[in-house]
């Protein structure tokens, strides 16, 4: 089995993902230690919160760099969450103008759906998943997530696994790049389909060879 870490990096649901995890027979490490990092086969980048103080938390923890040549590089998978999936973008402008990891090419903007629409974006929606992405293996086209974000991904199409509908505002949902996963929905808070998801990005890294 291989070994899964989730980065530790002080921006929320680290302990949710494990516990998904461990419903699914992983023991996944909680750090954000270089040493256990480096031997790691792969990572889930979860997050809640500001773009900036996440970038800066990675910064502080001399992880960017780090995550660069382990996943980049190296080609080790790993999964984004929710504002760890914004974080592999090149730009938010949450708050100012901040610098992602530009891992995808990119920005993170803020949502502007019809007015009769809240924002942020809070609870279960339908996702259009593309049918040939890992991550959506067996998992219904018209598959229910749980939402919680008030900015969004505007990225090129061939990034792009899923998307959903906000209104008459089309969000992306999902993304896939090479070895790089992301959802913009939480699947450690999506019960079952999300716990397959979750299933079918490890079953990926067992699979995988950098």
């Amino acid at each position: 089995m291989k070994k899964i870490a989730i980065i530790d990096y002080g921006m929320g649901n680290v302990q949710s993902v494990a516990n998904a995890l461990e419903l699914l027979g992983y023991t996944a490490t909680i750090t954000d230690d270089h040493e256990v990092l480096k031997a790691s086969d792969a990572y889930i980048l979860p997050g809640v919160g500001a773009f900036a103080e996440a970038m800066n938390n990675l910064r502080e923890r001399h992880l960017i760099p780090l995550l660069h040549t382990q996943v980049i590089e190296s080609g080790k998978p790993i999964l984004g969450i929710c504002l760890g999936m914004q974080l592999f973008l090149q730009s938010s402008e949450e708050m100012g103008l901040h610098e992602g990891l530009g891992w995808i090419e990119g920005k993170v903007i803020a949502m502007t759906p019809d007015s009769t629409l809240r924002v942020p974006h809070v609870g279960w929606n339908d996702i259009v998943a593309q049918e040939d992405s890992p991550l959506f293996t067996g998992v219904n086209k018209d598959a229910h997530f749980y939402f919680d974000h008030s900015y969004h991904v505007v990225c090129e199409e061939r990034y792009i696994s899923a998307k959903c509908q906000y209104g008459s505002y089309e969000l992306t949902a999902a993304l896939q790049y090479k070895n790089l996963f992301a959802t913009q929905f939480h699947p450690e808070k999506s019960q079952t389909k999300g716990l397959k998801l979750l299933r079918n990005f490890l079953n990926f890294v067992e699979e995988y060879s950098c």
